[in-house]
């Protein structure tokens, strides 16, 4: 046989949907994807009206953000179950700082022998070293930096003031890597935060009034003004506001690299609804906004605003998530296992073409962190990387797949009309129908191309 492994079904593209096509897979790389009878393979599955897309990207994720919780063992296991065969992980890790070329080094070593998938990592700065290091970061591989304009934690998760984060987007423009920021203003946040907690409200919705939309939106306009001012992309790495889109598309217009990421939470979860009923398990940072917001999000995917879509995963134990005092719990939710499944059924309901599916969760990701040489679409030469989504109905519990740390989930409870029944990693099945077959190991640490510099112009 020609082929190792030959899938037909409906075939979702970047920029169109190949119904009764078929991906057929040669040495772990795409090899041919095509429409009508599928040529014969090693492994042949005709899948009748499944889906079939390029497995996804995460590009956000912290597996290390609580000590002896989660790590990449249970990530990526997660990731597999979900159609995610590629995670980016961030580099506020409890204990480890991921700011220099040999706490890189540290992760990788840490992680290679736990992934499922494949995984690529962030940087950042300590904030009394400054920029220093950020050149021995890219040489070391990391696929982006990240920063904080508000201080969550002063060794964990610092915040890196208005002079130095000019400092840093300098140091990394001559990279060519891109400049991801969390974007909450500081002092506004502190501010509101006080006032709250002087008006004795400590329930649910304490956290939307500690963080109004305005403190959101300065900080938008501080990383993409920083951006433009030294000619670094600049990425806002999770946006919960429409105007926050039309903020960036503003710099994009006048000819800045200015792109949003768009977390999964904020195009399933609100806020008089979801927040309400779950209370710390929907804490987020930034919140969870009303249902009009939700709404206007997908609208904004539907208009092309949205660069990328990804979890912001991180599994809290379960005794930080259920505090009755709203802001005494962590911020962050699980959510590897369920983007997917969530985002078709999100499109499907409201007539947003799945094209989107595969360009905002890996096409986009992958040229985001400069890993489309090798990775984001179902383009031959590229990693046989492949989700398969059935239509089949099932309601999602965290706790009943085993594929989590935690056995809770701010998604429980929801129905999705399409189920992942298959990942592929390099032509490899690592899950079927939510059974994780990847070993730990499986997952390689996957980098950027370097950036060449030719005769003194870059390429």
């Amino acid at each position: 046989m020609d082929f190792d492994l030959v899938l037909q079904g409906t075939v979702v593209l970047p920029d169109r949907i190949v119904e009764e096509g078929y991906v057929a897979v040669r040495d772990g790389k795409i090899a041919e994807v095509g429409l009508g009878v599928p040529p014969g393979g090693r492994e042949r599955h005709l899948l009748g009206k499944a889906l079939i897309l390029p497995g996804a990207i995460d590009a956000q994720v912290h597996s290390l953000s609580q000590k002896d919780q989660e790590d990449f063992i249970w990530s990526t296991r997660s990731a597999a179950a979900g159609g995610v065969t590629t995670i980016v992980d961030m580099p506020y890790d409890e204990g480890n700082l991921v700011c220099s070329a040999a706490a890189v080094k540290r992760k990788v070593d840490h992680a290679s022998p736990q992934a499922r998938v494949d995984f690529a990592l962030y940087g950042t700065v300590d904030p009394e070293e400054g920029p220093a290091r950020i050149r021995e970061m890219a040489e070391a591989g990391v696929a982006a930096f990240k920063f904080s304009t508000f201080g969550t934690d002063p060794k964990r998760f610092p915040r890196i003031p208005p002079a130095l984060l000019d400092a840093c987007f300098a140091a990394i423009a001559p990279t060519g890597l891109t400049a991801g920021v969390h974007n909450e203003d500081d002092e506004a946040v502190r501010t509101y935060m006080e006032q709250v907690k002087a008006s004795g409200i400590t329930d649910w919705r304490a956290h939307g009034l500690s963080r109004p939309p305005i403190t959101e939106l300065l900080a938008m306009h501080t990383i993409f003004e920083t951006g433009a001012n030294t000619g670094c992309p600049a990425h806002v790495v999770h946006c919960s506001l429409g105007r926050g889109y039309d903020i960036a598309r503003a710099y994009r217009r006048d000819g800045f690299a200015a792109t949003v990421e768009c977390c999964i939470h904020y195009l399933t979860l609100d806020e008089e609804n979801d927040v309400k009923r779950l209370g710390g398990k929907a804490k987020i940072n930034p919140p969870v906004r009303p249902r009009a917001e939700v709404e206007r999000l997908w609208r904004k995917v539907a208009e092309g605003d949205v660069w990328l879509v990804s979890t912001d995963h991180v599994s809290w134990s379960e005794n930080r998530k259920t505090n009755p005092d709203m802001l005494a719990n962590a911020s962050g939710v699980p959510g590897l296992e369920v983007m997917v499944p969530l985002f078709v059924k999100g499109a499907i309901e409201r007539g947003i073409p799945l094209t989107w599916a595969a360009r905002l969760m890996a096409e986009n990701p992958a040229k985001h962190f400069r890993l489309d040489h090798i990775k984001g679409a179902l383009t031959p030469g590229k990693d046989a990387d492949i989700v398969v989504l059935e239509p089949r109905d099932s309601v999602y519990d965290a706790a009943a797949s085993g594929n989590n740390v935690v056995g809770w989930s701010s998604y429980n409870g929801i129905r999705l009309p399409w189920t992942v029944s298959a990942t592929y990693l390099r032509g490899e099945k690592i899950a079927e129908g939510g059974k994780v077959l990847a070993k730990p190991g499986t997952g390689h640490f996957v980098r950027p191309l370097p950036r060449q510099v030719i005769a003194g112009a870059e390429a």
